[in-house]
């Protein structure tokens, strides 16, 4: 059952098993706020909220000791901004990373040297970034909110670089307020919200070339329309726009994974996006330091080596899971659009192609059902291989649905709740625990890998259930995550890179 978003205590079950209230933190009451602000304040595309949040909190992207790297693109913008931060912690800088959605916790959005901010970082600076919208009646939203809350959080916290990825496009992205970015990079442009980014990749590609700035270089990726961007790029005055092997020489044959059609490997693309973006930044970085007597931190060859390997979560994630006393590998992965599945199972066969595997799945509620599922029951031909769940998240997709819109998966796992007065929407808000466990422990008699994938919204459960300890909010904070975010920066895109 779903408490009531008014209540400011929540249930918790004792050792008894009796549901017992507690008392908010201050952290469950901001972020639950935070979360529901889209509900009072509507998404507007545009920069006047923000422009004017950003000057309230001191413009601090805009100053000289600070080097911000603005990241956009359809595909790849979170992987690249979480190899490129990753390689300048190991080199020494403090580097402050802002990226979306999470997977477990709000925190994950905001990072500072690899760590999400703490609870008592989060509630002192999301105070302040209210205290200032109420003192000078500033409508912001969910994502200008979050977009400040970083900003704040990484100038206080004295931060040397920023790497900012953008929420939805660019040009009107909140994140966009910045004026002089050390880099812009922009990974790929695809077709992604084209009722708001536009129906052609020409017309996408100018909005994510909003974030070129004047007298700023740009690097791009190989999947974006080069010609496009090379002349917004000089519309804008950059400085100059690079792709990959200006910096890096000439292309070496590129990794492709063959399935039903042939991919190229994505993560490889990211990290040369992310080699070449580390090796302008350097130019900025040493120029920097003759503008504010700051010490030079080389970033060594070996460094960039080892940095671009980090993959973000959830994206073809491999471990390996103790049961008794067999090891199943699992890989957890959000492919939840059918060009993403085709890529998911692509690279499970290159990469295990001998290996039986079991499937547990979970889908958003506006993806294509019928197709996505098709995809997998195709790949493991049997159905009783497949395990349906549902995320309690408002936007996730019902197994009822799943199963009208497929009833070849009537021989599937699954559990399907009966709605009642205390179930009103007949959801079951264990399902994906129930078969997660229940995956786990067939694939450890059968001998089988398992695969999680789907909707980044089942996944939070997965891996808690996986016995991942990381940080994660709280069922209070969780009932209203997505509350008002169905047409704002938080609809994710259908991206099978990022």
């Amino acid at each position: 059952m779903r408490s009531s978003s008014s209540s400011t205590n929540s249930p918790e079950e004792s050792a008894n098993g009796v549901k017992e209230q507690r008392e908010w933190s201050n952290y469950e009451k901001l972020v639950r706020k935070l979360y529901m602000t889209n509900l009072f304040n509507p998404v507007k595309l545009g920069l006047e909220n923000m422009d004017k949040l950003h000057k309230a909190i001191g413009s601090p992207m805009d100053q000289p000791d600070i080097s911000v790297i603005h990241i956009a693109g359809s595909n790849g913008k979170g992987s690249v901004a979480l190899k490129t931060a990753n390689t300048l912690r190991l080199a020494d800088y403090k580097v402050g990373l802002f990226v979306s959605p999470h997977i477990s916790s709000f925190r994950e959005r905001i990072q500072i040297n690899g760590e999400p901010l703490s609870e008592a970082q989060v509630e002192k600076y999301l105070k302040e970034i209210y205290d200032i919208c109420e003192e000078q009646e500033i409508p912001a939203t969910f994502f200008e909110v979050t977009t400040a809350l970083a900003f704040r959080a990484f100038a206080q916290e004295g931060v040397e670089v920023v790497v900012l990825e953008t929420g939805l496009g660019g040009r009107l992205d909140a994140t966009n307020v910045i004026k002089h970015p050390a880099l812009s990079i922009i990974t790929s442009i695809g077709l992604e919200h084209t009722r708001i980014l536009g129906d052609t990749v020409e017309l996408i590609a100018l909005e994510k070339g909003g974030i070129i700035k004047e007298g700023r270089p740009v690097l791009v990726g190989n999947n974006v329309p080069f010609e496009t961007l090379k002349q917004c790029a000089e519309e804008k005055k950059a400085s100059q726009i690079y792709q990959c092997e200006d910096l890096l020489g000439p292309e070496e044959e590129q990794i492709m994974i063959e399935g039903k059609e042939t991919f190229e490997d994505y993560d490889a693309e990211n990290s040369k996006i992310s080699k070449a973006g580390l090796i302008l930044l350097q130019f900025h970085l040493a120029e920097q330091t003759f503008d504010t007597d700051k010490t030079l931190k080389i970033i060594l060859p070996d460094t960039i080596d080892a940095g671009v390997k980090i993959r973000p979560p959830c994206r073809f994630e491999e471990m390996d899971i103790k049961v008794d006393e067999k090891t199943v590998r699992v890989i957890l992965d959000v492919a939840h659009n059918p060009q993403a599945i085709d890529y998911l199972i692509a690279k499970l066969r290159a990469n295990y192609p001998t290996a039986n595997q079991r499937i547990v799945v979970g889908m958003s509620a506006d993806k294509d059902l019928k197709y996505c599922t098709n995809i997998l029951l195709d790949y493991v031909s049997d159905p009783s291989k497949l395990h349906l769940v549902e995320a309690s998240h408002p936007r996730a997709a019902s197994i009822s649905s799943i199963l009208e819109a497929n009833p070849k998966l009537s021989d599937s796992h699954y559990e399907v709740p009966e709605a009642d007065d205390l179930n009103k929407d007949g959801r079951d808000v264990s399902s994906v625990s129930t078969q997660v466990q229940k995956a786990l422990k067939l694939a450890t008699e059968n001998n089988e890998m398992l695969v999680v994938c789907g909707s980044v919204f089942i996944m939070a459960d997965a891996r808690e259930t996986l016995g991942i300890v990381e940080p994660r909010d709280s069922a209070v904070i969780a009932e209203v995550a997505g509350a008002g975010m169905r047409n704002s920066q938080e609809n994710f895109s259908d991206s099978k890179k990022n």
